[in-house]
């Protein structure tokens, strides 16, 4: 079980739960075509944020069992605005593996604020859910999704071409990862 103490405190910024009142700061940038292309959801109205935000499934802040996702909160510590979202799901208990996720408004693009909360979740997912392997799965035309995961240490291990019919088109996946004990060989643990 995972339960972290809130907010969850890095360089620049403050990680905590979603509440209903960052309906206006998510649809910011998960109204976006840009933002959207290369992640599961089409752009959303503020009435599916809403409606997101209302589910306790889709706004959970603790991890209780493998297939649960914690989608949190990224604001800026100098500003207090939020600038994005950053997941951390528990797949498997029996193999200990997890992926990492994350949406950023594009006003935050290029300044390594996805990194530093990415490696937030990296440090739950190893040290308080004590997991063996984190991936990262993207599109392969996602270059600036890419290179995040490579700064946060990780391998690309696959290429899935034209794995997914994707939004209307054929998708290559591309499936990053990191071990807990690379994870700490890097000095993050």
């Amino acid at each position: 079980m995972l339960k972290p103490d809130f907010p969850i405190e890095t360089e620049r910024l403050l990680i905590r739960p979603l509440q209903p009142d960052d309906v206006e700061a998510l649809h910011a940038y998960q109204s976006l075509p840009e933002v959207c292309r290369y992640i599961p959801y089409e752009p959303r109205t503020r009435e599916q944020i809403a409606e997101r935000l209302a589910d306790p499934e889709r706004s959970r802040s603790t991890l209780e069992e493998p297939g649960q996702a914690m989608d949190l909160a990224v604001v800026r510590k100098d500003t207090g605005r939020m600038i994005g979202d950053v997941l951390l799901f528990w797949h498997s208990a029996e193999h200990r593996s997890g992926e990492v996720g994350y949406a950023f408004h594009p006003d935050a693009a290029g300044q390594g604020f996805a990194t530093e909360a990415a490696a937030a979740m990296l440090q739950l997912g190893f040290e308080a859910l004590s997991l063996h392997r984190i991936c990262g799965r993207i599109d392969a035309r996602n270059e600036p999704s890419a290179a995040v995961l490579r700064r946060l240490g990780m391998r690309q291990e696959a290429v899935l071409v034209e794995n997914e019919w994707f939004k209307g088109e054929w998708s290559t996946e591309v499936v990053f990862a990191i071990l807990d004990r690379e994870w700490r060989a890097l000095g993050e643990g």
